[in-house]
């Protein structure tokens, strides 16, 4: 059976061509902010993945046919698309089967991203142990997948919502490296430096591609996580996002949300609370992460 999976005109161009690529996540069109800043802000993203020299692959599953690389009309479709599934793992061929429309998580996302040949992927956050993991065993296939996949992706951290020391622990327990670029401090998403020492420390585009290279090559299975702190201009501080995030955490436990709903709960409350600067650094902190695979990316090439 041949997999459902078209590339983009721009894509396939790419490959024609040997250029870079990077992989951008849809979920945050569908999910993270309203229409039309999320198909302004796909847009903005792309954009800068072209302008640091390489071709941006956004992916979707669009009535049930995988898309590596969305045309422009088919992004403005998604963004005002209001019944997407929130693929992962677990959704995939499912929405394919009945021939849905589904946005990718970063599990969803790097599986995709491996069949149609992107070595590299931006995205926000990666997913993780939620707090109270040990009740609700909620823990996110983004880990697994990264154990597995052999896609660097590259993100400001976990989600700050999360279980953080925890993430990190079952990161270490599967295999995963977590690199984090030009500090020895684990980022914390909006704000710049955990209170987490990060396990591993590069400083350059150079050298992850090199790490990502010798892994295939040493027959390792997986990816890496590359954790890129927010810039500092756009950081929302430890001292002051920590209390939101607590706040909105505590609401979440008394409302009784779990399961897909809790991340989307949680991130829409922190927007309230901060009055929208949570998802100002959001965006900055996703183009950054662009930026940053974009010339992973074409430092892959040169090697």
């Amino acid at each position: 059976m041949t997999i459902p999976l078209t590339l983009s005109r721009e894509v396939r161009d790419a490959k024609a061509n040997n250029l870079p690529l990077v992989a951008l996540e849809s979920t945050i069109i569908t999910h993270g902010m309203p229409y039309p800043q999320n198909l302004e802000t796909a847009q903005q993203v792309e954009a800068c993945v072209r302008a640091a020299g390489a071709i941006p692959v956004t992916i979707a599953v669009l009535d049930g046919v995988i898309h590596a690389g969305l045309e422009p009309d088919e992004l403005v479709a998604l963004a005002k698309c209001t019944d997407a599934w929130k693929l992962s793992r677990a959704d995939l061929a499912l929405c394919m089967t009945v021939g849905a429309t589904g946005s990718t998580t970063v599990a969803a996302t790097m599986i995709i991203a491996d069949l149609a040949g992107v070595a590299v992927f931006a995205t926000g956050g990666i997913g993780g142990v939620h707090r109270g993991a040990s009740e609700s065993f909620d823990i996110s296939a983004d880990l697994h997948e990264l154990a597995q996949t052999p896609v660097t992706v590259v993100a400001a951290g976990a989600k700050a919502i999360l279980d953080v020391p925890k993430t990190l622990e079952v990161l270490e327990t599967l295999g995963v490296p977590v690199i984090t670029v030009g500090q020895d401090a684990f980022p914390a998403f909006w704000a710049r430096a955990s209170t987490l020492p990060s396990p591993q420390r590069l400083d350059s585009a150079a050298l992850i591609a090199r790490a990502h290279k010798l892994r295939a090559d040493l027959g390792l299975s997986g990816g890496q996580l590359v954790a890129n702190p927010i810039p500092l201009g756009d950081e929302i501080p430890l001292e002051i996002i920590s209390p939101v995030i607590e706040r909105a955490l505590s609401e979440a436990k008394a409302q009784k949300i779990g399961q897909k709903q809790v991340t989307p709960f949680l991130l829409g409350r922190i927007f309230e609370l901060t009055e929208g600067r949570s998802l100002t650094a959001n965006i900055a902190l996703v183009l950054n992460n662009a930026r940053l695979a974009a010339e992973i990316a074409l430092e892959l090439k040169k090697i």
